[in-house]
């Protein structure tokens, strides 16, 4: 490259044109196209103009983006949608669900804000736990009118449930009925969210403003500074973990198997903290697999077998995929199945995509076949270690799912995966799944009563390790449930050992099979009700965590119960108190 030197006669003294040409001559292209910019600016902007007081700037569009989350997926869209809402000009701002009110929106219409709602469904159609109390609020008659706001809904949901989206459906109905303007069609999402998401957002966005972009906000260039960060280990860009621990808690006599799986996540830089999930990415049993491409008449093709063994989720059987199946096999009776709320409820309890594909036969081509299949979802499964405890370590307690349904035995896709196709010395791809709503608290003088049957116990494990190797001086009481103390007591050694350094401070068991009238873990919360109460009254944390469809219904009637007689409360106000309890972040649940 030739050195680029200033002409004699440049409008410089000749000492000037030396000292420059020290400076430009030996400058690389970057370094000269830097200063030619930068002087060109400075001089843009020195360029004098009339005098004249600077216009105001435009005030920009407020914009509130709620979120009802249960696993972090909402919050997550959201904190997205509010930089790239940030981005196009918009005031905005992240608000959960569990610190909103209809007033709030309210408040929002007056000031002429408009609404970005994110929600997920849970369970059978219900909402996010956090979300409950403002679903309520808004479905009652005397909320606010929002007659003025503009608003969109984002649903996230899953297809294998019947409600599909259904709190994002109630709160889009519900906004338009107290007169609030719908500005874009709710979208309803499955598990692969994320793309059909970000498109919509990309779209919606823009509509969502009260007008259009000025002048002055389009001359505005967001730019983020900063170093590149490294490939991040995510769902998409999964690390691939050793197996370093494969171990059944159960004794040989049990009739369950479950797993304490430890991973070695040296290298990955992998952090995580206890309440967060290890999100494990499994394959299909290869016979299944086989089963699916033999029913279509697929069976010999191998790129296709290996893509529906990792890619595809080949056991889910859901309403939607019998519908795109009637249309693909042109079957009318799928229609009317379809049709007919009740017996698709009916057929598909208890039932795989392979038993659909038999009962009805369809031909199929490989492009067809991957059309009406969803993605393999990950598993999530709650961390059961502190990385204070073990830096380059992940544990986790799985429990083998196995059972028989229409005569057919079934299986966990990633629970027996871990139990009958893996190994210690294999490698699982995995990422972290944070649950930033159920941490331990800051203040680690603070008591935590933490209520886990089964592999539910997880969590507490972890917990119990952190403040092991914190020093924390905050009581700690565990509740813990299985089928046979002889055999399915998980991690009973670790306990004890607590007990024992004064780690743990009380331990209650249940045993259900252990005697003739089962007792589980809601009795025992019953029967030390008043010591239960007294902590409470002490400002414990309470945390549940495992089944959600019968265990922590349970639990959380035996837990209104205890603040009833307690505190002398007819049982409405002691629903009330629980709910107060949840909004402060006393209760928190991970239930699935």
């Amino acid at each position: 490259m030739t050195a680029a030197r200033l002409p004699d006669n440049a409008p410089f003294a000749p000492e000037a044109i030396a000292q420059l040409n020290r400076v430009i001559g030996p400058a690389t292209t970057t370094q000269r196209a830097w200063l030619s910019g930068f002087l060109a600016g400075m001089e843009a902007g020195n360029t004098a103009q009339a005098p004249s007081a600077a216009a105001p700037p435009a005030p920009k569009q407020k914009l509130t983006i709620l979120f009802a989350t249960e696993s972090g997926n909402s919050e997550a869209l959201a904190t997205a949608a509010k930089r790239d809402a940030t981005r196009l000009g918009f005031a905005a701002k992240t608000l959960d669900a569990a610190d909103a009110t209809p007033a709030t929106l309210a408040q929002a219409a007056e000031a002429d804000s408009t609404l970005l709602v994110i929600a997920s469904t849970w369970g059978e159609g219900e909402a996010p736990q956090r979300a409950t109390r403002f679903l309520a609020e808004l479905m009652d008659p005397a909320a606010p009118r929002l007659d003025g706001l503009r608003y969109a809904v984002l649903a996230l949901g899953d297809r294998a449930y019947a409600q599909f989206c259904e709190t994002g459906r109630q709160i889009d109905t519900r906004l338009e009925a107290l007169g609030a303007t719908r500005t874009a069609p709710l979208l309803e999402t499955d598990l692969d969210y994320e793309q059909p998401a970000a498109t919509w957002l990309a779209t919606t966005l823009p509509g969502l403003r009260a007008a259009p972009i000025d002048a002055q906000e389009q001359s505005v260039i967001h730019v983020d500074f900063g170093i590149p960060a490294p490939t991040a280990i995510t769902k998409t860009n999964p690390f691939a973990a050793e197996i370093t621990v494969l171990q059944n808690l159960n004794s040989s006599r049990s009739a369950k198997q479950t797993l304490h799986v430890e991973l070695d996540l040296a290298g990955s830089g992998i952090t995580y903290q206890p309440g967060d999930a290890i999100g494990i990415i499994p394959q299909n049993d290869p016979r299944m697999v086989q089963d699916v491409l033999t029913a279509v008449g697929l069976s010999g093709d191998d790129a296709l077998h290996e893509a529906l063994a990792s890619r595809h989720d080949i056991t889910t059987l859901t309403g939607h995929l019998l519908k795109q199946l009637s249309e693909l096999a042109g079957d009318r009776s799928l229609l009317a199945l379809v049709a007919d709320k009740d017996a698709l409820a009916a057929y598909t309890t208890g039932r795989q995509v392979i038993d659909a594909l038999r009962d009805h036969k369809p031909r199929l081509q490989p492009d067809q076949l991957l059309q009406l299949l969803r993605p393999l979802p990950p598993r999530l499964y709650s961390v059961a270690s502190s990385q204070r405890a073990n830096p380059d370590e992940a544990h986790l307690l799985v429990s083998a799912v196995r059972y028989t349904a229409h005569g057919t035995p079934r299986g966990g896709v990633a629970s027996t995966w871990l139990a009958d196709r893996r190994n210690v010395g294999d490698t699982a791809p995995v990422y972290v799944k944070p649950n930033t709503h159920f941490r331990l608290p800051e203040d680690t003088n603070t008591p935590l009563i933490m209520i886990g049957p089964g592999t539910g116990v997880a969590p507490f494990r972890a917990f119990l390790q952190d403040r092991d190797e914190t020093g924390a001086k905050g009581r700690t009481w565990l509740f813990f449930g299985d089928r046979h103390f002889t055999h399915d007591f998980l991690y009973q050694l670790e306990w004890q050992d607590y007990l024992k350094r004064g780690v743990l401070n009380r331990l209650d068991v249940a045993f259900s099979r252990d005697q003739d009238a089962k007792i589980y873990v809601q009795h025992r919360i019953l029967e030390r009700g008043p010591d239960l109460h007294a902590w409470l009254q002490d400002g414990a944390r309470i945390y549940v965590c495992g089944d959600q469809t019968h265990m922590a219904k349970d639990v959380h009637a035996a837990l209104r119960t205890v603040i009833a007689r307690g505190s002398n409360l007819s049982e409405e106000r002691a629903e009330a108190e629980l709910t107060q309890l949840r909004a402060q972040g006393r209760y928190l649940q991970d239930v699935y």
